[in-house]
């Protein structure tokens, strides 16, 4: 099969020939239709996630069919529409049976821990606990595009969260996954503040429907925050994972606010100061981890678009063959992208 493997951190990815995967006895082989491009990508990619080991293929994003099934997937056949979570539970442990995959502790991370979706065939094991069926009514650069970022948003604002209709949400980096925030949260009925320090990533905010805006670079978005709140935001996401976002955001809740830290904090952001008594014990804030949505949890959110509540498609700005990965990777190496670009030809 095609694949773009890396060979070097940072370095080009080719489009190179490599052996096609092997099916596991309870798993599936996916044929890649779709495959966003995630800031995660972006961290693999530059060398900063220690699951990575060379010659590596990314990708983690995906919409396929399923091409074949092992002996011991029942629920499964050639030609169903499919994704899956990023993160792949056992489906055999407590966590798993209690729906909590994302702690597995024999989990794989399609991408990191395992080869990913950044060619043409992708094996996922334990495929009936894992996989997902795609509804026809989503197309698969659509069902891409929402990838780990609409997910990830949808259980930090559904689950961990908890938004209520009516309270103000700061969204602190307008990417993949801070514009999906945003565009749920408005679904969800709650007002939305969203900081960057991209206008062209605050403009494709307010095209989503964010209340209001903030530029980061020009003003201090914490305080203005407070203000125009009138007291702080209740919930507030770092979808970025660095210092500055995870500061600010603390900083713009009001009393007993609800930080969520979305956002992988890498490298000097792995550890940071944290304001602990005039913030997280003045104000009484609570503080949530987050990592991804298991199997179980996209049921809810396919319906919601079913239904005509949320137009992911608008998520989606740009298309690109594997043979153009390497640009759309490097565009991350600044500022925050405006939407989300998805792979969907894998044979060049």
């Amino acid at each position: 099969m095609k694949a773009a493997l890396l060979h070097e951190y940072s370095g080009a990815l080719g489009v190179e020939n490599v052996p096609d995967p092997k099916c596991p006895a309870d798993g599936a082989i996916i044929r890649m239709q779709a495959c966003g491009v995630c800031r995660s990508d972006h961290h693999a990619w530059v060398g900063a996630d220690p699951d990575v080991a060379l010659p590596h293929i990314m990708g983690h994003e995906f919409a396929g069919i399923v091409e074949e099934v092992g002996p011991e997937c029942a629920a499964f056949t050639p030609g169903d529409r499919v994704t899956a979570p990023f993160i792949l539970g056992c489906g055999q442990c407590t966590e798993c049976q209690g729906g909590q995959p994302t702690i597995c502790n024999d989990q794989q991370v399609i991408g990191f821990t395992l080869w990913g979706a950044f060619a043409e065939f992708l094996a996922v094991p334990h495929a009936d606990y894992n996989l997902v069926r795609i509804p026809e009514a989503i197309g698969f650069a659509e069902a891409a595009g929402m990838g780990c970022r609409v997910t990830t948003a949808w259980r930090a604002l559904s689950d961990r969260a908890a938004v209520q209709p009516g309270e103000w949400l700061a969204v602190h980096g307008a990417g993949g996954v801070g514009l999906s925030a945003v565009l749920l949260a408005k679904s969800m009925g709650a007002r939305v503040v969203a900081v960057d320090i991209n206008d062209e990533a605050l403009a494709k905010a307010t095209d989503m429907g964010a209340d209001a805006v903030v530029n980061a670079a020009r003003t201090n978005a914490s305080e203005d925050i407070r203000e125009m709140t009138r007291g702080g935001a209740h919930v507030s996401l770092d979808a970025l994972g660095i210092y500055e976002t995870f500061d600010s955001s603390l900083k713009s809740l009001r009393k007993l606010g609800r930080h969520v830290q979305i956002g992988m904090p890498v490298g000097d952001h792995a550890t940071v100061p944290l304001p602990l008594l005039d913030l997280v014990y003045a104000r009484q804030l609570t503080l949530h981890g987050m990592r991804g949505l298991g199997a179980s949890g996209f049921a809810p959110l396919f319906a919601k678009i079913e239904a005509g509540d949320l137009d992911i498609a608008q998520l989606v700005t740009a298309r690109l063959p594997l043979s153009e990965l390497t640009s759309a990777l490097h565009a991350m190496d600044g500022a925050q992208q405006a939407g989300v670009a998805v792979v969907t030809a894998f044979d060049r």
